[in-house]
């Protein structure tokens, strides 16, 4: 099973169990894939005349970046490194609570990542 599909699994068990903390890492890490996937703007179309313009549903869609399983990964691991590097700067701060929601929504996503 991909990253992704793993992410999307488990959201919903989260949300049934109303775990907070796993429903903010994996809404989280899913939206940064969405993300990552959009058009770039420079590439998106462009506005002109009427009567040049594409007509009917979806005419004027640009299709989304495809990622692979290793730019998900890459993306996902990115999210806990954020995680653990801001959780410690709270630490240091004395914000211990706020600590350990980060580091606990890190062990989340790294048990996607190792699954």
């Amino acid at each position: 099973m991909s990253v992704r599909a793993r992410l999307s699994a488990a959201l919903p068990v989260a949300m049934k169990a109303r775990d907070r903390v796993a429903v903010a890492a994996l809404r989280s890490a899913l939206a940064a894939v969405a993300n990552a996937e959009a058009v770039p703007v420079d590439s998106a179309p462009r506005a002109g005349a009427l009567e040049d313009a594409a007509s009917g549903p979806g005419a004027a869609d640009a299709p989304r970046r495809e990622l692979t399983e290793d730019d998900v990964r890459a993306l996902v691991v990115g999210e806990v490194e954020d995680r653990d590097r801001a959780a410690a700067e709270l630490a240091g701060l004395g914000r211990v609570e706020d600590a350990a929601r980060l580091t606990a929504e890190a062990d989340v996503l790294r048990t996607a990542l190792a699954s």
